[in-house]
């Protein structure tokens, strides 16, 4: 039986702390991932519509290893200036690429689209630069899940989405975490029913423990809220382990699996469904293949169950457009 890190949360890997912000009014967030010392990072892209920042310079070919936070983020590409206030905080911690006397935090970042969810949007100043700074200034090893964060204001075809975390410990000591802020395109339950698609890797009635349904709906027309375009589920996982940045990029494109798992349909051409790795490098690899087989395995079961588990803490807010699981 798979065990999870004390906390459940993505921060059982030593190192690792997040930050959370929420409007409520406006009905958006962000979500940091920070660590106490840069750490290596990849990530990989499996939407058709993806928000991103500062992506480019994690693949392998590229000088800068490591960064200095991750940023999840509502807001589409206002959300994206979340990055800035992050950015903006680290570098009065002195934290950065060091360019002469001058530090350069590196702070990739991902949004999703939550600008029709019921919240009031008629700002006259991009709300996304504070919102970044005080998500880094709530920077905790534990926080809470369901709507908080870049899951405040998220939906799915069918609920409320929300932030969602999970961990496991596999037999090698390594540790992984995922983190996900769930906004997607299909929905996370089996059609109507209370029952999550990512049933088969729940550890521990995680998200209710209600298993499988005994009947499936009509396979080829799932649920889906393709008129609204208003899409994309960001997430990261993150290990101990030792890996290299094309080693993160692989761990990251395993992860992707754990939508497919949990979300139906997921990948589709209106989501930008992406997934940072990160890895703190503190535990080495006894042995590399067989570690990095099962790390890409356990990052994708992770995933999936993180993922009901946003689902499963929803909590209502005024004017949802949509109903929580707990409804159910």
């Amino acid at each position: 039986m798979p065990q999870a890190g004390p906390l459940n949360l993505i921060t059982d890997v030593a190192g690792l702390r997040v930050g959370n912000a929420s409007d409520f009014n406006i009905k958006t967030g962000c979500t940091v991932l920070v660590a106490d010392a840069p750490f290596t990072a990849g990530v990989h892209v499996m939407g058709g519509a993806p928000g991103t920042r500062e992506t480019d310079l994690l693949a392998a070919d590229k000088t800068v290893e490591q960064v200095d936070a991750l940023v999840l983020s509502g807001g589409s590409a206002f959300g994206l200036d979340a990055a800035s206030g992050v950015a903006d905080a680290l570098r009065t911690q002195g934290r950065g690429f060091a360019v002469g006397d001058q530090t350069v935090p590196i702070v990739p970042a991902a949004i999703l689209f939550d600008l029709i969810n019921g919240g009031a949007k008629d700002w006259s100043e991009n709300p996304y630069k504070r919102l970044g700074q005080e998500a880094l200034a709530n920077a905790a090893v534990s926080f809470e899940l369901g709507r908080t964060g870049a899951g405040t204001g998220a939906t799915t075809a069918t609920l409320m989405g929300g932030l969602g975390s999970a961990s496991v410990v596999l037999p090698s000591g390594h540790t992984i975490g995922a983190l996900v802020a769930v906004n997607a395109l299909g929905s996370a339950t089996v059609g109507a029913s209370k029952h999550f698609w990512a049933a088969p890797f729940e550890v521990a009635q995680e998200f209710g423990g209600h298993g499988l349904p005994t009947e499936f709906p009509e396979p080829h027309m799932p649920p889906t809220k393709l008129a609204a375009h208003a899409n994309t589920t960001i997430g990261i996982v993150a290990t101990d382990a030792t890996l290299t940045q094309a080693q993160c990029t692989r761990l990251a494109t395993a992860a992707h699996d754990g939508y497919a798992r949990a979300l139906v349909p997921s990948h589709t051409p209106m989501d930008g469904d992406l997934i940072f790795a990160a890895a703190t490098g503190t535990r080495p690899l006894e042995n590399p293949l067989a570690d990095t087989l099962y790390l890409g395995h356990a990052a994708a079961t992770v995933m999936a169950r993180a993922i009901a588990r946003a689902i499963f803490a929803a909590k209502a807010l005024e004017n949802d457009p949509l109903p929580v699981w707990q409804a159910l």
